[in-house]
C-alpha cells in the first residue's frame, strides 16, 4: 500500500480508510474534512457551554434597548440555569431556593450583576412560551397575597398611590417584580405596565451571567430578508415603537408600549412562530 496522503492509496479496513481521510490532499476529501472539523468544533463548544449553563441554547441576543446602559441591543448574553449555583441570598418558594437574588436583597448583601444590585433574569411573560422571552432585572420577591406597594420604589409605580391603584397588588401569586435598567424607556416595573404578572420561579429560564458586545447582531441580521424587511420568525420586534393606546398605570399616552420597550431575548438556534425579530 502506498504512503498515506500521496493520492495513490488503496486503503482497506476502517483504520486505513480513516487514516487516508485525515491525511489525503485530494480536493473532495479535504473539503469534507474541513466541514466535519468545523461542525465538530461548533458542537464541542456548544456541549461545553451546555455543560456549564444547564440550558440549551445557552446564549441569547438582546433585541432592544431597555437594559441599557448595562446591556446593549445586539449583545450576546450567556445564560445559566438559576438552580446551577444557588446564592444564599435567593428567596425560597415551596421549600426550594428560587436561585435568583432580587435587587432589594442584593443591596443588603452587596451582590451585583451587570453593575447593579440583583440578578438579571430571562423569563417567559405570564409563563407563555409562545412569545419572545424578556431579559430584565429582578427587583423584589413578593409572596402570594402580599401588599408590596410600600416596598416598591415610588418612582417605579407610576401614578399609583396605594396597593389598590397598583396592578398585581396584592400579589396574585408569589413571584418576582421585574424592571429594565433603562430608566428612560423602562422607568416602571413590568408588573405596573402590564408586561407580565409577578414572575413565578417556573417562568424563569435562567440568569444572565456575562455579555459579548455586538456578537448578537449576527443573529438579528439573519432574521432580516435580503431586502431588509423583517421576517416573521419571532415575537414582537426590536424597535421601540410609539403607541397611541390609552394610558395604564405607569404609562403615558403616546409613550412606548411596554411590550415594545421590553428587551427581547432571542435564543440562538431556536425558532418561534409568530411576530417579528
Amino acid at each position: 500500500m502506498s504512503e498515506a496522503g500521496d493520492g495513490t492509496e488503496d486503503p482497506s479496513g476502517v483504520v486505513d480508510w480513516l487514516r487516508w481521510f485525515w491525511t489525503t490532499e485530494e480536493t473532495p476529501a479535504v473539503y469534507v474534512r474541513d466541514v466535519v472539523t468545523s461542525v465538530g468544533a461548533v458542537l464541542l463548544v456548544g456541549l461545553l457551554l451546555f455543560a456549564a449553563s444547564g440550558i440549551w441554547p445557552p446564549m441569547v441576543a438582546v433585541e432592544s434597548s431597555s437594559m441599557e446602559p448595562n446591556m446593549e441591543r445586539g449583545d450576546l448574553v450567556f445564560v445559566m440555569s438559576e438552580d446551577r449555583f444557588v446564592p444564599d441570598a435567593a428567596p425560597s418558594h415551596a421549600g426550594e431556593s428560587t436561585g435568583v437574588v432580587p435587587a432589594d436583597r442584593a443591596t443588603a448583601v452587596g451582590y451585583t450583576e451587570f453593575d447593579r444590585p440583583g440578578d438579571v433574569i430571562i423569563y417567559n411573560r405570564d409563563g407563555s412560551g409562545r412569545e419572545t422571552p424578556v431579559i430584565h432585572r429582578a427587583m423584589l420577591w413578593v409572596e402570594d397575597g402580599e401588599n408590596w406597594y410600600d416596598r416598591a420604589n415610588p418612582d417605579a409605580v407610576g401614578n399609583a398611590d396605594s396597593c389598590r391603584a397598583l396592578q398585581h397588588c396584592p400579589a396574585p401569586h408569589a413571584g418576582f417584580i421585574t424592571k429594565g435598567d433603562n430608566d428612560v424607556t423602562n422607568d416602571h416595573y413590568d408588573q405596573v405596565t402590564g408586561l407580565s404578572a409577578p414572575v413565578k420561579p417556573a417562568w424563569v429560564i435562567g440568569t444572565a451571567e456575562f455579555r459579548v458586545p455586538y456578537l448578537g447582531q449576527i443573529r438579528l441580521l439573519l432574521q432580516q430578508s435580503p431586502a431588509g424587511s423583517l421576517v416573521r420568525l419571532r415575537p414582537p420586534g426590536p424597535a421601540v415603537q410609539q403607541s397611541a393606546t390609552p394610558a395604564v398605570a405607569g404609562t403615558e399616552p403616546g409613550s412606548a408600549s411596554p411590550r415594545d420597550t421590553a428587551p427581547r431575548a432571542v435564543r440562538i438556534g431556536a425558532g418561534s412562530p409568530g411576530g417579528v425579530a
